[in-house]
């Protein structure tokens, strides 16, 4: 196992830390543990803004979505001078 070292802690984020642990009834550094793997896992590494979209809309079929009719452009404005 690894170790991980935290310097310049600010002291209520210290304390924040602490009073968490005591209601889940586990250390500090256990609490830390438990904090930084659920932030891993909100974002595994590799995937991006694409994947997430792709995963979002998989399964939607998109070829038997209904294609729009296209209308004619604007014609520009004109002034009279």
């Amino acid at each position: 196992m690894s170790s991980l070292t935290i310097r310049n802690l600010d002291d209520q984020l210290k304390a924040l830390l602490r009073m968490q642990a005591a209601r889940h009834s586990c250390s500090m550094e256990q609490e830390a543990r438990d904090i930084l793997r659920r932030a891993m896992q909100v974002q595994p590494a590799g995937v991006g803004f694409a994947q997430k979209i792709q995963q979002r809309f998989t399964g939607l079929n998109a070829d038997e979505l209904p294609i729009p009719k296209r209308h004619a452009a604007r014609l520009p404005v004109t002034t009279k001078d």
